[in-house]
């Protein structure tokens, strides 16, 4: 794929080099369209060097080429990283006094800002305005992270790490389509472990790789997400409201009140179903063998279901070793969910792979099936699915 990287002035600019090199690794073509002021942070020859493409700021570099149209013109995605303040003001403006505000505005393709900046910065009015402006038109402006910002200063307003900006564009590429915008949509993600004593636990081998990818092609088609997350062996996407949780129950209270605000929910985290009946206060001595007496845990997708509106979609998922579409109907119908997407565990092959095979099934059967496909192309498939219903049921 072509991108173009936008590098607007702000100190976060030494984080697009490692994007830069990210995206490259995963085998895009990168062109780096810096501003003036970006410049001062991130020199030219740093840019040429690490894309392999010449770097320029002003329209009038190359000429014949006509570049400030052509780069828009041919990219599958545009991603400024970081934007500041400035750079917002002028693409909400539509301000065209440089290579990269001229690129954003021929471009036809989606367009990702990540903004950086003082939190006060990015509370002013101003800037919220310019936000908004820029996601009504179809930009999605990604919600900068809390944290340490230059100085001593902490809030919001800190570049998302670019493992996460990653795969936040990963979705972008894979999902073209912008049917969730406006929608409020749930994920679940990774594997809850439930303590034993203080060091081990029960737990499985969920890297809550299928649930990250999920919630980033989402946020792709324009949903607000909230991802609730347990335990997982990746990055998690920028972009989204994340909740974290370690034991089912810690799961269990954060889905069912994120669900009731969701037009859709797709619980792809694996909690744990057994818990000790009661957890040692210190740890447990290889002394001699011991009984662990297990009880259930709290049905998460059940209390969901319970609760779900006419309006809502729930999405469930069936790990399964042997039973096939049949099991999974019988799990669909007893969460009351309205899609099962049936996960073939068998020997454990998918768990932390970046492929998966699944079946995604409905009320009347097969919706979608996927053999070894990347997990990226997996959960588009399962979006698909859950649009496909929210015209009819959905909130706007």
């Amino acid at each position: 794929m072509n991108i173009v990287l936008g590098v607007a002035g702000g100190i976060a600019a030494y984080k697009a080099c490692t994007l830069l090199r990210l995206l490259q690794e995963v085998g895009h073509d990168v062109t780096v369209v810096p501003t003036e002021a970006a410049l001062e942070f991130v020199a030219e020859a740093t840019w040429e060097a690490l894309s392999g493409h010449p770097v320029a700021s002003g329209v009038f570099t190359d000429v014949p080429d006509v570049r400030h149209v052509r780069l828009g013109r041919e990219a599958d995605l545009v991603a400024v990283v970081p934007a500041t303040a400035d750079l917002l003001s002028r693409a909400a403006t539509g301000r065209a006094d440089d290579l990269l505000t001229s690129t954003l505005l021929t471009a036809a393709c989606p367009v990702v800002f990540a903004p950086a900046m003082h939190t006060e910065m990015w509370r002013h009015p101003a800037t919220r305005a310019n936000v908004a402006t820029l996601r009504e038109r179809g930009a999605h402006v990604v919600e900068p992270d809390s944290g340490r910002l230059t100085g001593t200063d902490t809030g919001p307003g800190r570049l998302p790490e670019p493992e996460s900006l990653l795969a936040l564009l990963s979705g972008f590429l894979t999902s073209p389509a912008r049917d969730l915008v406006g929608r409020r949509v749930l994920v679940t993600a990774g594997g809850t472990r439930e303590p034993i004593d203080p060091v081990r636990f029960i737990g499985n081998h969920s890297s809550g790789r299928q649930g990250i990818a999920l919630a980033a092609a989402a946020a792709a088609r324009g949903a607000r997400v909230t991802l609730v997350a347990a335990h997982v062996d990746t990055a998690l996407p920028a972009g989204v409201e994340v909740k974290r949780a370690g034991t089912t129950g810690e799961l269990f209270e954060a889905t069912v009140a994120a669900a009731r605000e969701a037009d859709a929910a797709v619980l792809a985290a694996a909690p744990a179903d057994f818990r000790p009946r009661e957890a040692a206060a210190r740890k447990l001595k290889r002394e001699s063998d011991f009984e662990l007496p297990l009880t259930s845990t709290d049905d998460i997708a059940a209390a969901v279901g319970q609760a779900k509106g006419d309006d809502q979609v729930l999405v469930v998922f069936a790990a399964e070793t042997g039973g096939g579409p049949e099991r999974a109907q019988a799990k669909r119908k007893a969460k009351g969910a309205d899609l099962v997407v049936l996960n073939d565990v068998s020997g454990g092959a998918v768990f932390g792979s970046e492929e998966n095979s699944v079946t995604v099934l409905d009320e009347h059967g097969r919706v979608d099936a996927l053999d070894r496909a990347g997990k990226a192309a997996v959960a588009d498939a399962i979006w698909d699915a859950v649009a496909a219903r929210l015209p009819h049921r959905g909130r706007a």
